[in-house]
């Protein structure tokens, strides 16, 4: 049986990101299949599609063949605990993905060799670049034509700021893709086009091996995957373990996730090289699992009807220090209470199982009554909080309101539990005569998906009104300066916690304010201060 440091030692936890159709759905259910988790991976061609990637369990995300929100995939392979977070590519719902990645300890980046590093991959990088953990790239999609690879690793250079060390070379692209080649291990996985799944390794003495030669049987191709080799090794980065933890040099391999080409060599590098459990900052100062053994954690994502027979409602939690144990009390510290945790889960996309324990990086699922907000912390001692969650001003606006009017309570307590998820955010109109409730988002996907979730988990059909709004900006201010504030300024709202917020059809009508009242605050967000 494992003690407690051995049991930290073989977790694993990390994040996927990447633009979307760069295949990242589809390498995440490789690393299921190699796993051993699932017999087939699922598919995510088309809504025409009988089969559906396992992670994307929503029903819109089946129709669509995108995912629309984070995922947990919780498995076991040779030796370690992966939790493995699969979070939506799609830019309108990068507020998700970027609450998912404070729960990560490391990241793998999907890039597609025809495209290279797309607008999204920066977005999120940038946010991985932050937080300065580990980044681990897998260049996709070998097996069709794309980009020269020291032209992708440049581009890697260029726009993200990030060196490289290739792990393995690919020998040739697209119609000429022959394998790759380990430059640790010194052996060569041979891709047969026919077959992609006969995957043949076979031991050399390096790139000059003669055995190449015969087993490629393409002199120029093997001449000029040697001169890349010896370009690497003469002019390109060296292999730097503090580097790679730092977040400053990303590992690079090559393959192809629809072919099942390169995964299972990717994941077998990638679980000896990416980090065990990582410390957390709190007020208190850096939480480290490895020294503190009381059970310690934050909620990341709040997820209602995953199950809709039983209309419940799930926190994602993640256990940052000690040993979690069904039925434990712990201090709910924002609402400064006991509470007791009966139910834990823990994940494979829609299903769960109820867990006994789980440890420092483990991801598990609480039952959640209405008690939990996105960042709570919950501690078996004391009363030290995490940072907060990053969160972002909405950029689209429109204005909600129920179709029947004997669903208002159904379509009342649907807008609460979506924006207690962070699937949107909901303000209400400040000294109206006629209230009326406003939803803003990060991206105009999401009201599809606001639409479609209360049309069918809770039966509401809804109106949504298109509003003028760019910005939104959080005010602070002395009592004098907010009065003549207030009186003066229009398109004034209010949060779910009271806080006045005003709305902005563009720049230059913020800018203008802020240059006309410079006794006011004004704030890109609403943790600038303490939630009650």
């Amino acid at each position: 049986m494992k003690n407690y440091r051995e049991e930290l030692q073989s977790r694993r936890t990390f994040a996927i990101i990447s633009h979307p159709d760069a295949g990242k759905t589809t390498l995440t259910e490789k690393l299921l299949y190699y796993s051993g988790t699932i017999r087939e991976a699922g598919s995510v061609k088309g809504k025409k599609n009988s089969k559906h990637a396992l992670s994307d369990w929503m029903e819109i995300e089946k129709q669509r063949g995108i995912s629309v929100t984070s995922s947990v995939l919780e498995v076991l392979y040779s030796g370690y605990h992966v939790n493995i977070l699969d979070t939506p590519g799609h830019e309108d719902f990068s507020e998700d993905t970027y609450r998912t990645l404070t729960a990560a300890d490391s990241a793998t980046m999907l890039i597609d060799a025809a495209k290279g590093v797309e607008a999204q991959t920066k977005k999120l990088f940038k946010v991985c670049r932050m937080r300065g953990i580990p980044i681990f790239t897998f260049m996709n999609k070998l097996d069709r034509q794309g980009k020269d690879p020291f032209e992708l690793m440049e581009e890697l250079e260029d726009v993200l700021g990030i060196r490289s060390y290739p792990m393995n070379w690919p020998i040739g692209m697209g119609q000429d893709f022959s394998g790759v080649y380990d430059r640790h291990r010194k052996k060569i996985e041979l891709f047969n086009p026919d077959d992609p799944k006969d995957i043949e390794v076979r031991d050399v003495n390096g790139p000059d091996d003669p055995l190449i030669d015969e087993i490629i049987q393409d002199p120029g191709l093997v001449e000029q995957f040697r001169e890349e080799i010896e370009l690497l090794d003469v002019a390109g980065d060296s292999f730097d373990e503090e580097l790679i933890a730092e977040g400053k040099l990303t590992p690079i391999f090559w393959g192809s996730a629809i072919s099942n080409f390169g995964v299972q060599t990717f994941l077998d590098h990638f679980l000896e090289m990416a980090p065990a459990p990582t410390p957390r900052e709190s007020n208190q100062g850096e939480i480290n699992p490895f020294d503190h053994e009381k059970f310690s954690g934050f909620i990341f994502k709040i997820q209602a009807n995953m199950n809709p027979a039983h209309r419940d409602r799930i926190a994602f939690l993640r256990v940052t220090s000690g040993v979690f144990n069904r039925g434990m009390s712990v201090n709910h510290v924002r609402l400064g209470k006991q509470m007791k945790l009966a139910q834990p889960t823990q994940f494979l996309a829609q299903s769960r199982n109820i867990i006994e324990n789980a440890y420092a990086g483990d991801i598990i699922g609480l039952y959640d009554p209405g008690t939990f907000r996105i960042g709570d912390t919950l501690v078996e001692d004391g009363s030290f909080e995490f940072d907060e969650m990053p969160h972002f001003s909405p950029e689209h606006f429109a204005a909600i309101t129920v179709k029947d009017a004997m669903k208002h309570k159904s379509f009342e307590k649907g807008v609460q539990q979506l924006t207690e998820e962070g699937a949107i955010q909901l303000f209400k109109t400040y000294n109206k005569t006629i209230e009326q409730q406003i939803v803003g988002v990060v991206g105009v996907l999401q009201f599809e998906v606001l639409e479609y979730r209360l049309k069918n988990e809770y039966k509401s059909d809804i109106q949504l009104e298109r509003l003028p709004f760019s910005f939104a900006r959080w005010i602070e201010g002395d009592e004098q300066a907010l009065e003549k504030f207030k009186r003066m300024q229009r398109n004034l709202v209010t949060d779910r916690d009271g806080r006045i917020v005003c709305l902005f059809e563009n720049e230059f009508q913020m800018r203008t304010a802020q240059d006309k009242y410079p006794d006011i605050q004004f704030y890109e967000n609403s943790y600038t201060k303490p939630i009650s």
